[in-house]
């Protein structure tokens, strides 16, 4: 008789045998999620992170003990086998933001203000040691996706003017960035990696369940994902007045973070570009071309402000728009998923 496999042993030591397993959606990632349901009505999540090249689970662990210890909410560990990349971790639920605004939008703006009062809190803490820092050269070297990536895809040149956007994004985030230190960085931080826990208070009614990729960053970088999310729009006039919430009850300059702000979510957009242009060019994720143009717009709407001039003109010169003809050729040369 062949032994068990490590997802089943870790289900049966953990108390889980004879659960109903349901497999939940996951993200961009290479990690599998289960939903494991009992009888009795409890439920866990099994998460399965084998398949991850870079392993996870070590960091996951790690980072949800260090949030709930803040007294945040992270899906805590009910059992792991880390040498296999698995955790059965506690069930938040199926409330994701993305779901709620789908079904009530009008619930955008109270959501949207609880994010910005969680990140308050959240860049006061101090991170936890081990985090990588998200600095001008980090941020430049991600932009090379969208060389690597996003060029070929779209059937442009990597032109010298293509070439010089790391070095500028680098430059322009010196020349911006001030004094503010860097702050903990969920990083992968949007309406679907986020969910609603009603039955919390303050900034731990948001439940956490992406951030085993956390660094430390600018305090605009999680602000900028959450609200130029590559896969929804927000109503007119929601950023603008997110922003203007987060900079009073931070204490920042609005106009000073606004420049900032611009930059790093142009940084996103064109490393956001690079990435679902791999995922569609190298694994056939074709689902991901319909974010192009959201995308795009958000590059084109940070590249107006005055500070990233030298920046705009480097991009627009040098970085085709991702038109419906264009992005049609990209996912006829894409492999069959």
């Amino acid at each position: 008789m062949s032994s068990a496999s490590p997802v089943d042993a870790l289900i049966a030591r953990a108390g889980w045998a004879g659960a109903h397993a349901v497999p939940v959606a996951g993200d961009a990632s290479a990690r599998r999620f289960t939903r494991l349901l009992k009888t009795d009505g409890s439920s866990a999540i099994l998460m399965d992170a084998s398949a991850d090249p870079g392993g996870s689970s070590r960091r996951f662990a790690d980072l949800s003990a260090w949030i709930n210890a803040q007294g945040l909410s992270a899906p805590r560990i009910l059992a792991a086998d880390l040498p296999a990349e698995l955790l059965i971790v506690e069930d938040f639920g199926d409330q994701l933001f993305a779901r709620l605004l789908a079904e009530d939008p009008a619930r955008e703006a109270e959501l949207y203000t609880a994010t910005a009062e969680f990140l308050v809190t959240f860049q006061r803490l101090t991170p936890p040691p081990g985090l990588a820092p998200l600095d001008g050269p980090a941020l430049a070297d991600l932009t090379r996706l969208v060389l690597d990536w996003y060029l070929p895809g779209m059937d442009a040149p990597a032109t010298p003017e293509a070439l010089a956007i790391p070095d500028l994004i680098a430059r322009t985030y010196d020349d911006l960035a001030g004094p503010a230190p860097l702050v903990t960085s969920l990083r992968d931080f949007h309406a679907e990696n986020v969910l609603w826990l009603p039955e919390r208070f303050g900034p731990a009614r948001l439940g956490l369940i992406d951030f085993q990729d956390a660094v430390t960053a600018h305090p605009a970088y999680d602000l900028v994902s959450f609200l130029q999310d590559a896969r929804r729009d927000l109503s007119p006039g929601i950023e603008a007045v997110i922003f203007d919430l987060f900079c009073r009850e931070a204490g920042h300059d609005p106009d000073r973070f606004r420049a900032i702000y611009a930059l790093i979510g142009a940084q996103r957009a064109l490393r956001i570009l690079g990435v679902f242009a791999r995922l569609i060019r190298q694994a056939g994720k074709r689902r991901y071309a319909a974010f192009f143009p959201r995308v795009w717009g958000h590059l084109a709407a940070n590249l107006a402000h005055p500070a990233l001039a030298p920046l705009s003109r480097a991009i627009h010169s040098a970085l085709p728009e991702p038109t419906p003809a264009r992005i049609d050729r990209m996912i006829a040369s894409c492999p069959t998923p």
